[in-house]
């Protein structure tokens, strides 16, 4: 028996072969990312379409989640600047519509009612005992509709005067001062200076004649103090 024989060009054609197939697998792999050697010489099989597929959407779902937290936290503050915002104006409107003092340090005299030789009739005002040239501010924000000597018109007892029209219908005068500083039409706020004190007309000496009255005239005062006190002023 004769012993097999192969040439040499059978086994180079089949070595071409062996070459051929295994580049043709490498490259299969490859471009379709059939997987990933392992350092035991395995193979893990790449991701199915349908896992990339989830993993897409959970990606898509995180992003929305985030973006849906970011919009919320957006309005949050949003609403907060809008109630910070709300609450300052309130307090704005609150203060607009607060009364004050018509003086500072101050002793209470003459009071409201009161009878005495000084006065034709009953005190129709609250005095303020303070030294000439005391500053004088609105109780109460309005405009100015009478001021002047001779009482501004309501008699020259009360010397040189000022009466402010306020928006709830009611008046507040300001009497015996020593100077003016407002002019009829004059549109003031609370608290804001108007005029200085002194002792002119029927006075005794240094004060400021205070009024709350219905109308600007003369004869229709209130108790000034028990309307202070009504608006949360401490006289």
């Amino acid at each position: 028996m004769f012993p097999r024989v192969t040439s040499r060009s059978s086994r180079t054609t089949t070595l071409r072969t062996r070459a051929a197939v295994l580049t043709v697998g490498i490259g299969a792999s490859v471009a379709l990312g059939a997987g990933v050697a392992a350092a035991d010489g395995t193979t893990t099989a790449a991701p199915s379409s349908s896992s990339v597929a989830s993993a897409v959407e959970a990606q898509a779902q995180a992003q929305a989640k985030a973006a849906q937290t970011a919009k919320a936290a957006k309005a949050e503050k949003a609403a907060a600047a809008k109630k910070t915002a709300a609450a300052k104006k309130a307090a704005a409107k609150k203060k607009a519509a607060s009364w004050v003092d018509p003086v500072k340090k101050y002793e209470l005299s003459a009071k409201f009612n009161q009878a005495g030789g000084m006065w034709s009739h009953k005190h129709s005002g609250q005095d303020f005992a303070v030294p000439t040239g005391t500053n004088v501010v609105a109780a109460h924000g309005g405009t100015v509709v009478k001021t002047g000597g001779n009482g501004a018109g309501d008699g020259p007892a009360y010397g040189n005067a000022i009466v402010i029209k306020h928006g709830n219908g009611t008046y507040s005068q300001y009497a015996h001062l020593s100077r003016i500083d407002v002019k009829v039409g004059q549109v003031v706020t609370t608290g804001q200076h108007i005029a200085k004190s002194g002792s002119t007309g029927n006075s005794s000496g240094p004060h400021l004649h205070f009024e709350i009255r219905t109308t600007p005239n003369y004869g229709s005062a209130v108790d000034p103090v028990a309307f202070l006190h009504r608006q949360g002023v401490t006289v």
